[in-house]
């Protein structure tokens, strides 16, 4: 079977484990906040009445798209566009395409930032990796105008921080409803991965302070993997109705091959 991302990539590392999942959603929570196309979401109202559930939908697609097959990812891009379609329809004009470049560059960004957070930094060549199977996301998107590799993609990142994003009252009421929806100590949480994983420019504008005693924190829990105990982890981020979604991140840690067999 062709798969769309190969068996040895270093994506499958990155997106196989709840854990790097969760820290790139935290990471993607911070900056759909930001960003100015932010009123798409809050059209159909399934942001501000659900913020982690349609978050996660997103993260989620994405991580499916790595694992799938060709043919079975392509289907999946195209229901997608067919959303996305659907959405302009109603509301009669059409969703900028930068706003589609930032949702991908993001996914790239947080991809590399989450992984060397959790686990060790990458080389340029698997950086290229990630660039490369986000890259062939937006072309069957049909996203246009997208760098050709991973050297032009970091000053179109950097751009695209300064232009499309800003604090705005979607910004302060999404955060509003991530605090009311995972209640004050996992939303807490929530504030210490995103000052972690995000980039200076976000948490200068979201005011996102670094905590002293994360990155020790930080060091315990990479232990703590080891003897089982990331699930503390999981669970403080994320709400109980969340641990099924949870554990279903964790479905592809193992190779497709062996998933077959058990």
């Amino acid at each position: 079977m062709e798969y769309f991302v190969d068996e040895n990539s270093i994506v499958r590392k990155i997106w196989g484990k709840s854990d790097t999942i969760l820290f790139i959603f935290a990471g993607a929570s911070a900056e759909f906040a930001l960003n100015k196309a932010v009123d798409w979401l809050y059209f159909t109202g399934k942001l501000p009445a659900d913020p982690l559930g349609r978050l996660f939908s997103t993260v989620a697609y994405a991580r499916q798209i790595v694992f799938l097959s060709k043919t079975e990812a392509e289907a999946a891009i195209g229901r997608i566009n067919s959303i996305h379609a659907g959405v302009e329809n109603s509301r009669g004009s059409k969703i900028p395409e930068w706003a589609y470049r930032d949702v991908l560059y993001m996914l790239i960004g947080y991809s590399i930032r989450a992984y060397e957070l959790l686990e060790q930094k990458l080389s340029r060549d698997e950086k290229q990796e990630v660039f490369d199977v986000f890259y062939r996301v937006g072309q069957a998107m049909g996203i246009e105008d997208l760098p050709k590799n991973y050297e032009d993609w970091l000053p179109q990142r950097k751009l695209h921080m300064e232009q499309d994003l800003a604090e705005s009252r979607y910004s302060k009421d999404l955060y509003r409803q991530y605090r009311k929806h995972l209640g004050p100590v996992r939303y807490w949480y929530l504030l210490q991965v995103q000052g972690m994983v995000c980039p200076p420019r976000i948490k200068n504008l979201l005011h996102l302070k670094r905590n002293a005693v994360i990155p020790p924190a930080l060091k315990f829990y990479r232990t703590g993997r080891k003897i089982k105990l990331d699930h503390l982890f999981k669970s403080l981020l994320l709400p109980k109705d969340y641990k099924e979604q949870i554990r279903e991140l964790d479905r592809f840690q193992k190779p497709l091959a062996e998933s077959a067999k058990a």
